[in-house]
C-alpha cells in the first residue's frame, strides 16, 4: 500500500542526512562535468531500500544517481518480483503478473513527492535504470516513462537485445524522452550491445534511443578507446559508465591499474562541455584491508582530480 504522507517523506530526507551534512548539501560537480553512481548496484552488501541509499549518496557527497527503480517503487510498497524467463516457475509468474499490477495502479504523484525529497537532501534522480524492460507489457513500458518523468530523471537506462530497441523506442518517442542501452563485452552476438554497430542500429529506430556507454566494457570488448565513439555520438549519449578493465576481455581493475582511459574520458568531458553525467560503477573486488565505502570514496576522488 501506497501509504506514506508528505511528513514521512521529509523525516526520510532528514534521517538520512549525517550530522556533518545537515549543513552543506552533496556537491558531485567537478569541473562543470557531474559525477554520480548506478545504485544500489555500486552498494552490493549494503542494505538496498530508499533510506539507507541517500545515506551512502550523501556519505559520498553524489549529487546525482543512476537509480534503480526498485527502491523506490519498495519504498512504496511495490511487490518484490523475480524476472520470469522461459522456464519460470508459477511463483516467479506470479510475482511479476503482482508487480504489473501494482504498476498500474500507482499514482505518480507520490514519485513526484518522493523526488522532491531527495532534491531537498542535495541528490538529484538523473536516470532510471528498469530492469526487465524486454518482458515488459506496452501498458508498463508506458508506466516507466511516466515514472522516470515523475521522478525528475534525464533518461532511463536498461539492458535489452538489439532487437527490442525499435519496440521501446516507439515509446521514448511518444514520450519524447531518452533511453540509454547499456553495453557489455560481448561483441559476437547481434543482440548484444557491444561494438559500435550494435547502437548504430538501435539509434537508426528512434532519435531517442540512445547510449549508456561503459568504457571498461567497451575497452575490454572492442581493444580500443571509446573516447572516439562518445565524441561522435554524443547528443546521443544518456551518461557514461566510469571503471577500469583490461583489453582482450580482461578482469575488472582497481581505478588506474587497468587500461580503460578514464581520466581521459572525463577531461574530454570536461573539455567538451558534455552535459551527461559520468556514473561510477564499481565492480572491482575490494581489496584486502579495504572496505566498500572507502573504495567508492576513492572512485569520487579519482572524479575529483581527473577534472581539477
Amino acid at each position: 500500500m501506497m501509504n506514506y504522507t508528505r511528513r514521512d517523506l521529509a523525516k526520510l530526507a532528514l534521517s538520512a542526512l549525517p550530522a556533518t551534512r545537515l549543513l552543506a548539501k552533496p556537491n558531485s560537480k567537478f569541473g562543470g562535468v557531474q559525477i554520480g553512481i548506478n545504485a544500489p548496484y555500486s552498494f552490493r552488501g549494503r542494505p538496498a531500500d530508499a533510506d539507507s541509499v541517500l545515506k551512502d549518496l550523501i556519505s559520498l557527497g553524489l549529487s546525482d544517481v543512476e537509480l534503480r527503480s526498485q527502491p523506490v517503487e519498495q519504498f512504496f510498497g511495490a511487490p518484490k518480483a523475480v524476472r520470469a524467463g522461459r522456464n519460470a516457475t508459477p511463483e516467479q509468474l506470479a510475482s511479476a503478473e503482482a508487480l504489473q499490477k501494482w504498476r498500474l495502479a500507482a499514482p505518480m504523484s507520490k514519485f513526484k513527492e518522493f523526488r522532491k525529497t531527495w532534491e531537498n537532501a542535495g541528490v538529484k534522480i538523473g536516470v532510471i535504470k528498469f530492469d526487465g524492460v524486454d518482458t515488459m507489457s506496452n501498458d508498463v513500458a508506458d508506466y516507466a516513462f511516466q515514472f522516470a518523468k515523475a521522478l525528475g530523471a534525464r533518461a532511463i537506462s536498461c539492458e535489452i537485445p538489439v532487437s527490442k530497441t525499435k519496440w521501446f523506442g516507439e515509446f521514448a518517442a511518444k514520450h519524447k524522452f531518452m533511453v540509454g542501452y547499456h553495453g557489455h563485452a560481448n561483441i559476437t552476438d547481434p543482440e548484444a550491445f557491444g561494438r559500435p554497430e550494435s547502437w548504430e542500429t538501435a539509434m537508426s529506430f528512434s532519435k531517442y534511443n540512445g547510449i549508456n556507454l561503459d568504457i571498461g566494457h567497451f575497452i575490454a570488448g572492442n581493444n580500443k578507446s571509446p573516447i572516439e565513439f562518445m565524441k561522435k555520438y554524443a547528443d546521443r549519449v544518456t551518461h557514461v559508465h566510469l571503471k577500469d578493465r583490461k583489453l582482450n576481455n580482461g578482469p575488472n581493475t582497481v581505478w588506474g591499474q587497468g587500461e580503460t582511459p578514464i581520466k581521459e574520458t572525463l577531461q574530454t568531458m570536461k573539455k567538451e562541455k558534455y552535459p551527461f553525467q559520468g556514473t561510477i560503477e564499481f565492480e572491482y573486488k575490494v581489496p584486502e584491508g579495504s572496505e566498500l565505502m572507502k573504495e567508492l570514496g576513492r572512485c569520487v576522488e579519482f572524479c575529483r582530480e581527473a577534472l581539477a
